[in-house]
């Protein structure tokens, strides 16, 4: 049984006769395939260099690319890469720390229009993008003429009202799903596995809806990976299909978030050491974040009948951001809190020197390597149980 006819309205038949529901799964296939296309092609190819593709799958994305979205390559990648340089600053074009959540979560795609008028944008952050002649005549001056043209075939494929609900799911999808909750929900609410600098947060550990794009956290800690999932119960649909283009000769893997490996304990940090903490940085600050939510729940026992429930409030917040990045008057609980607890306020300033190994541009290895091996040194006589075992876990990263 086809689309129902309502008496008064009129319809055209398309090519396929389905039922509502056969509808609605085209429009989820076809809404998926664009899915693809924008994680894989726009976002992980093109914006990141985390894979090279071969030219069928590439052409192809651009092509339906065109047809259901409009945008253009170099565009899409220039925002991008500025979001990833920008990232929660007045000059992020979409973040929902600086912008609001609701602007970004319902007014994403007027903000990637916006930004794409920007001439520095795109003369800064464009590069490396197709400049064909399929690029420079048709696909960015024919923007429009894409998505009317996937109109006609929709219409002419399913009838005149099947047809046109289709389309506008198609126009509406990736304005909502990418401009909308990955930029905005990605960078407000959901769970984090890194402090990578920014607010983003993984949305669900299962990437399919999005493409793996729910995982925005693993993104923002390691931009050039290809693969978005980190944990074993992660799942990233993007990097299966990365994996089957792959194996038909169509894609080659880059770049991949690296994989922490401990070895034997060294009696002592030496520069292999300070690199691979360097390198892993990110598994290492989520290891002391655990350390030091133990050290926390050990304390806020005997804390509690000195301080009230905000300050503790605070306190806890401040274990998972630093105290400077917290409103005022939180941040002054935060810092008398401290001052109550010897084993938290050590834990807290110790996070802020470790940190500041991999932030210290100007040093030397040799500098670095000193710093590093008083940090193990100090936080071994520190009689703080957590901070001397996970001293003794840093001297087992390997390479």
């Amino acid at each position: 049984m086809g689309f129902p006819a309502y008496p008064g309205v009129p319809m055209l038949s398309g090519f396929f006769d389905l039922p509502w529901w056969g509808h609605a799964l085209v429009a989820l296939a076809l809404t998926h395939v664009t899915i693809a296309g924008v994680t894989i092609y726009l976002h992980r190819h093109q914006a990141h260099r985390a894979l090279d593709l071969g030219p069928l799958p590439s052409h192809f994305f651009r092509f339906w690319l065109w047809l259901t979205t409009g945008m253009v390559t170099k565009e899409w990648a220039a925002i991008h890469r500025k979001h990833h340089a920008k990232c929660e600053t007045a000059d992020d074009p979409h973040s929902p720390q600086v912008l609001g959540l609701n602007r970004v979560l319902w007014g994403g795609v007027f903000l990637y229009v916006k930004e794409s008028h920007n001439a520095e944008t795109m003369a800064r952050y464009g590069h490396g993008t197709p400049d064909d002649w399929l690029e420079r005549h048709l696909y960015t001056p024919g923007q429009k003429l894409g998505i009317l043209l996937m109109l006609a075939i929709d219409l002419a494929l399913f009838g005149l009202v099947p047809g046109a609900l289709i389309w506008g799911v198609q126009m509406l999808w990736i304005p909502f799903w990418a401009a909308g909750v990955i930029n905005g929900a990605g960078h407000f609410v959901g769970y984090r596995h890194f402090a990578c600098g920014d607010a983003s947060t993984n949305l669900l550990p299962w990437g399919i809806l999005i493409g793996g794009e729910e995982l925005h956290n693993n993104h923002h800690a390691y931009p050039t990976s290809a693969r978005l999932s980190n944990r074993w119960y992660e799942f990233d649909i993007g990097w299966l299909y990365i994996r089957l283009l792959e194996m038909l000769g169509q894609a080659r893997v880059k770049k991949v978030a690296p994989t922490p490996r401990l070895a034997a304990a060294r009696p002592a940090v030496d520069l292999d050491t300070l690199q691979a903490i360097v390198t892993h940085r990110y598994d290492v600050m989520a290891k002391y974040m655990k350390s030091l939510r133990q050290i926390y729940r050990e304390e806020a026992k005997q804390l509690k009948p000195s301080l009230d429930a905000a300050s503790l409030r605070a306190l806890k917040r401040a274990l998972a951001r630093d105290a400077e990045e917290l409103p005022e008057p939180e941040r002054q609980r935060c810092v008398a809190a401290l001052g109550h607890s010897r084993r938290l306020s050590l834990g807290v300033e110790m996070r802020r020197e470790l940190v500041a190994l991999w932030q210290r541009s100007t040093a030397t290895r040799e500098e670095l390597l000193a710093r590093l091996q008083d940090w193990c040194r100090r936080a071994e006589d520190s009689g703080v149980r957590q901070l001397e075992e996970f001293s003794r876990r840093l001297r087992r990263y390997a390479m």
